[in-house]
């Protein structure tokens, strides 16, 4: 907190650092004093680039650059400053800026660094950089810029670094962390881990604490509060410096005018603020020590820590200036302040170093879609970007623009255009950065923007559903695939809803992000699942798996297991309170009145123990049984390792399966994607010592309020769904179709306050933030002003100000807000509000920020002048108007039935499939070679064994088995509906008897205890199984099956298509899961190892790499491991780059498609590739080797396709350029076969599996 006597903080020296870090760097050696500095050819490439972005885009076969593209690309060495509008290309134009820099000999590939925010993005970048830098290394171009081949040859064995800001921050601490000194290896904790360890230092704490909150609540105000002070460099000194000097004010000022008596009240709980915050202190210290204590560190910490590193030590900064010569900073308006810092530090100044060096620091960002300011962004660090960086003493760096928008049409940008104007008069009023509107492509289509206020919040969810279901239907009916969509929310809650009125007009929805990878339905069943494995008590966790899609049971049969729960709870009789005499007996009596946990039986316990079946209906004792059954087993087995119980949790309750159905009916695979982050997220918690199950649920509990719930696999926007997710998370994404509903008051722009520092605890005061207001500009957080105050009334008068100014700075981020949902649409864009909300007594009504679109729409002086349609404007509702909700409320059947109006046909379906199994079941055996119709199919039905190749078929077998599983919820076409049969389909069939599917729903009698009586000797059925797969055996010994070969096969097929295609087809006849195999594993356990090592930074040691250092002596299978790395180690594979590693594919050979993952993809001098594979078997034998090549011919070949669309070049001449190899490890041989199958042998090979000449299978 400045003194009252300063004002705005004064100027800005720059990126400040507290206490030891405010010193200014020295002047640094010029890059020509640097020790190697001109140890290459390229070192002085001050020179005239002989190559235009024109001529570059012409010669590697790419669109030409605008002329804003062009001048950003080959803006010379030195810092610059881009602005790139939504949707205008900035990551082609950041690559393309590294190839032409490359192509001009600027800089090499490996002297670029790439900065950003997200994995990603971050892949994104890499990959096309990557992409470019190959299309030249094939160019002619290259050889008439290169006719040494020098550069070819660095081209092929150098990489730039692309990665998060974060991840650069911990290499730097792992490089130079000692410096500080910071334990180099300290272990990064997740935001639930720092809180359980927060939570701890909490509930131990015995210090003085004068406060009214939960522990829960102060161990958020703590972690809350130290996030604060690292993002800002601030120290708690000068945290507790700042509330005396504030305190101090308040009580030394004298009353004004018509005020009596000492501070008031609004003074004094200001106060009382600043007194808990500092009071808070202590535990943060001990917390930053518990952490010090675990060689741990948190985000904050680990970017506060490298701020601290690069300012305080000059030579982490000559050591990266020596290393990089192109540094690209992607979003740079998404960045803090220490981030700021860090970056300044390494790579800004106005020294002779950095005028030396001509550094080329190139920043992209737009100041109008800055809206992450509630997680520590700050929208100040772009405008401040030019004073950071220089280009040289007194002269800021150039800001270049990019305003052509490729994504928007002209209508949805030019309602864009106008509400980020009020944002833009503020730049331009302030002297900051400005964008101006941006504009449509050249050929950009028209599109369609519609605007809609209705009554109620129903009727706007009914509106939404009926456009997008429109565009849809629009789709299907011109036979093409349907448009990509998206509901963008400001608030969480109101997905859902949304969700379900998508949803009743048959179209497929998914939520994403929304409450987290635990909210995830597979996810959250396995939670709950494995909550009633260990606490019997879980109330919550049992009725969402009784009342969900699989089990389903009904109220009554619900609330007589309850009954049967408490029946089984220890209740003592303690008789009348009369009779209570002694302290033994109110024991007693309390005791019944709040029994100990452990006395009290659970759902779970009356699962497990459910009592006479006549309290329950027939069906739903025998599920209840089924349930118990198997929770029964899953607990004999909860003693193995975490990851293992989870898996088998996934595959008992059938939710891998589902996803697997999903992906196959609707081209989706999130819920795999889900189950598969769920399991990361598992095995990095069993990687801590003592972890257990209990333990893990305790994590997942923190993790539902503390990281939202986890974060969910990453999906990526869906063709075949339409998407529902907030605002925020949208960002960087677009669709075809978008509708920005609840543009009301209160909502969007959000009604409630955010929390400032002058009442919120976790805030730090504005006068110590690094992103303040300075001098006289207004980008920034407004600072209090306390100049010149006299008494205490314009103290209130002031703090009244800043509140204000506070406000209208939330208001213009929920402007940029609104801004980034605007932008995210290719085609139809549609915005609506309503009156009514389903609760409340006052009506919502359009927020200011609706009004203007239909005001300006409406004006002809103005630029969105019929831009748009307005397809509904109800009329304000009547001052004394009642809700409509309130008569009318909401109701919903509970438990819901899971297929809803799909329940017919599905059950018809099911019903089908059970047929055909009683049939099978109730058939006579026949000998073995009987003639007859062995396949077991009805007439008029297509043999099991007829051969077809399925490859151009959407689903295998297994998918239409999947979709008949009854319980589960129904998978739809891409369109939202389920397939209809024929009408005459089930003509044959008893419909199903019309009673309450909650409980006497017909389950398959196998799966649900209608079984034939049980054989005394073989109680468990044992015996009845091996019968029955001796008799299947039996049924299928004398003739051979042709099997049909899957449209979809791994690479490593071919390999046994080729050598023996009967025992590939008695496997795809019966596919079972491969056997645990120790080989596998530490097979497995070497790729990964391998493909760390290539990550790694080379600057270590084998005895330095992960694990090496981990005490005690290996076992067999550890020691193995280490001798195949150590063989690695003493190849050549070893010290060279690769250009790519586990890089998967998928292509098309003969209409099936292969799918597989490369090893490890080398540049071979001449402009060629090598694809390696990493053996850690046997070597093949002579008669072996032609079958193995298959597998490395469909690596070559798909290596080719990829290079040819990348470069556009002739598929065939890039086969020629492609070689590939086994390297087997443990002999540390490289065999690479002279000759390799080409495509029409691979095809071929294919076709030989086509009817008349299918692989078969005997017995």
């Amino acid at each position: 907190m400045a003194h009252h006597n300063s004002r705005r903080g004064g100027g800005d020296p720059g990126p400040q650092l507290s206490r030891h870090a405010q010193r200014r760097l020295p002047p640094l050696l010029g890059i020509r004093q640097l020790p190697g500095a001109g140890r290459r050819e390229a070192g002085d490439r001050r020179v005239v680039a002989p190559v235009t972005p024109l001529r570059l885009a012409e010669a590697l076969g790419l669109p030409a650059p605008t002329d804003e593209q062009a001048a950003v690309i080959a803006a010379p060495p030195g810092p610059t400053l881009v602005v790139a509008g939504a949707g205008a290309g900035k990551t082609e134009t950041m690559a393309a800026r590294v190839v032409w820099m490359v192509a001009n000999r600027l800089v090499l590939p490996d002297e670029v660094l790439g900065l950003t925010f997200t994995r990603k993005a971050a892949q994104q970048l890499t990959s096309r950089i990557r992409t470019r830098l190959a299309r030249l290394a094939g160019s002619p171009l290259l050889r008439e810029l290169d006719p040494s081949g020098a550069l070819r040859t660095q081209l092929a064995g150098a990489e730039p670094e692309i990665s998060t800001y974060h991840s650069y921050a911990g290499r730097l601490l792992s490089e130079h962390g000692l410096l500080l000194p910071v334990e180099p290896a300290a272990t990064l904790l997740t935001e639930t881990q720092l809180w359980q360890l927060a939570h701890q230092v909490v509930r131990t704490w015995d210090g003085d604490l004068d406060t009214e909150r939960t522990p829960v609540s102060v161990t958020e105000a703590v972690l809350a509060l130290s996030g604060q002070l690292a993002e800002h460099l601030v120290e708690p000194e000068q945290l507790a410096e700042a509330h005396t000097v504030l305190e101090k004010l308040v009580h030394t000022l004298p009353a004004g005018p018509r005020q009596r008596g000492g501070p008031s009240q609004t003074l004094l709980g200001i106060l009382q603020v600043q007194r808990e915050r500092v009071a808070l202190l202590p535990l943060v210290l001990r917390l930053h020590e518990a952490l010090r204590r675990r060689g741990a560190l948190d985000f904050g910490a680990q970017m506060s820590l490298a701020a601290r590193l690069s300012a305080e030590h000059p030579e982490v900064a000559a050591a990266e200036r020596a290393k990089f010569r192109l540094v690209l900073l992607d979003e740079y308006q998404d960045t803090g302040h220490a981030q700021r810092v860090l970056l300044s530090a390494l790579f800004g100044g106005v020294g002779e170093f950095a005028a030396a060096s001509r550094l080329a620091v190139t920043a992209v960002g737009d100041p109008m879609q800055s809206i992450y300011g509630w997680r520590g962004a700050s929208a100040a660090n772009l405008p401040r970007f030019a004073t950071d960086f220089p280009s040289a003493p007194g002269i800021p760096a150039p800001t270049l623009p990019l305003l052509t928008s490729w994504r928007n049409p002209p209508e949805a940008l030019a309602l864009a255009n106008l509400v980020a104007e009020p944002l833009r008069r503020k730049a331009i009023d302030a002297g900051g950065v400005t964008v101006d509107a941006l504009r449509a492509k050249p050929d950009a289509g028209s599109g369609v923007v519609a605007l809609a206020l209705t009554e109620t919040v129903a009727d706007e969810r009914e509106w939404i559903a009926e456009r997008i279901a429109a565009e849809w239907a629009e789709r299907r009916a011109a036979d093409a695939v349907p448009p990509t969509s998206a509901v963008l929310v400001r608030r969480n809650a109101d997905a859902a809803p949304l969700a379900e009125a998508l949803r009743a007009k048959g179209l497929p929805v998914e939520i994403v992000g929304l409450g987290g990878l635990l909210a995830t339905p597979e996810v959250a069943d396995i939670v709950a699942t494995l909550r009633l494995i260990a606490e019997p008590g879980a109330g919550s966790a049992a009725m969402r798996i009784l009342t969900g899609a699989r089990w389903r049971i009904g109220v009554t049969d619900l609330a007589a297991l309850a009954r049967r729960a408490r029946d089984l709870s220890i209740r003592p009789h303690t008789g009348d309170a009369a009779e209570i005499t002694d302290s033994a007996a109110l024991a007693d009596a309390l005791r019944e009145v709040a029994p100990e946990p452990a006395e009290q039986a659970g759902l779970a316990d009356a699962i497990a123990d459910p009592g006479p079946a006549e309290h329950y209906s027939a069906a739903g004792y025998a599920r209840i049984e089924a349930l118990g059954r198997e929770l029964a087993a899953l607990r004999e087995r909860a003693g193995q390792p975490l990851t293992e119980l989870v898996a088998d949790v996934e595959r008992t309750i059938g939710v891998g399966v589902e996803t697997q159905a999903r992906r196959a009916m609707a081209g989706t695979g999130a819920g795999r994607e889900h189950l598969d982050a769920f399991a990361e997220v598992v095995a990095g918690y069993a990687a801590d010592t003592g972890a257990s199950l209990g333990g893990l649920l305790a994590f997942l509990t923190a993790a539902e309020s503390v990281e939202n719930g986890l974060e969910p696999g990453e999906v990526e926007v869906a063709r075949d769904r339409v998407q529902v997710l907030t605002v925020h998370a949208a960002k960087g994404l677009e669709w075809e179709v978008v509708a920005v509903p609840h543009v009301v008051r209160g909502v969007f722009p959000s009604g409630a306050a955010a929390g400032t520092w002058l009442g919120a605890l976790a805030e730090l005061p504005t006068t110590l933030r690094g992103d303040r207001q300075q001098d006289d500009a207004a980008e920034g957080v407004p600072v209090l002003e306390l100049s010149e105050l006299y008494d205490r009334a314009e103290l209130e008068r002031a703090i009244k100000a800043h509140k204000e100014a506070l406000d209208r700075r939330r208001i213009d981020e929920e402007r940029r807000l609104f801004y980034v949902a605007l932008t995210r649409t290719e085609r139809t864009l549609l915005v609506s509000a309503h009156h009514w909300a389903e609760t409340g007594t006052t009506p919502k009504g359009p927020s200011d920020f609706l009004l203007e679109l239909k005001s300006a729409s409406e004006s002809p002086d103005s630029r969105a002048y019929g831009v748009l349609t307005v397809d509904e404007w109800a009329d304000a509702p009547d001052i004394d108007a009642v809700n409509p909700f309130t008569d009318n409320p909401a109701t919903a059947e509970w438990p819901r039935d899971p297929l809803g109006n799909r329940r017919d046909p599905i059950e018809q379906g099911a019903m089908l499939v059970r047929r055909a199994l009683d049939e099978l079941r109730l058939r006579p055996k026949k000998p073995a070679g009987s003639a007859s119709n062995e396949t077991g199919t009805r007439p008029g039905h297509a043999a099991d064994s007829e051969i077809r190749n399925t490859a151009t078929e959407p689903d295998s077998a297994d998918d239409h088995l999947a979709d008949t599983a009854v319980g589960h919820e129904s998978h739809e076409d891409a369109y939202g509906h389920t397939p209809e049969p024929p009408d005459d389909y089930f003509a044959d069939l008893t419909p199903p008897p019309d009673d309450d599917y909650l409980t006497e729903y017909d389950f398959a009698p196998a799966e649900f205890g209608e079984q034939p009586a049980a054989d005394p000797d073989d109680p468990d059925g044992w015996v009845a199984d091996v019968d029955a797969l001796l008799a299947e055996f039996a049924a299928t010994e004398a003739a051979a099956q042709e099997v049909e070969l899957p449209g979809q096969l791994p690479a490593t097929a071919l390999v046994e298509l080729r050598a023996d295609p009967t025992k590939l087809a008695a496997r795809l006849r019966r596919p079972l899961p491969y056997p645990p195999n120790p080989l596998a594993r530490r097979g497995t356990a070497f790729h990964a190892w391998v493909q760390r090592w290539f990550a790694a930074s080379r600057l270590l040691g084998f005895d330095e790499l992960p694990g090496a250092a981990d005490g005690g002596a290996p076992d067999a299978a550890d020691a193995e491991l280490i001798k195949m790395q150590e063989s690695f180690l003493n190849s050549a594979w070893a010290n060279r780059s690769p250009i790519d590693v586990e890089v998967p594919f998928e292509t098309s050979i003969a209409g099936t498609v292969i799918r597989g993952r490369m090893d490890a993809v080398f540049a071979e001098p001449g402009g060629g590739w090598i694809v390696v594979d990493w053996k850690t078997g046997a070597e093949p034998t002579r008669a072996e080797e032609p079958a193995v090549a298959m597998q490395l011919a469909v690596y070559r070949l798909a290596w080719a396709r990829l290079m040819a669309a990348r470069t556009g070049a002739p598929e065939a001449d890039m086969l020629e350029k492609v070689g590939a190899a086994f390297h087997y490890v443990r002999t540390g041989r490289t065999i690479a076969p002279r000759t390799l199958a080409g495509p029409a042998e691979l095809a071929e090979l294919i076709r030989n599996a086509a009817p008349g000449d299918s692989p078969s299978a005997t017995g």
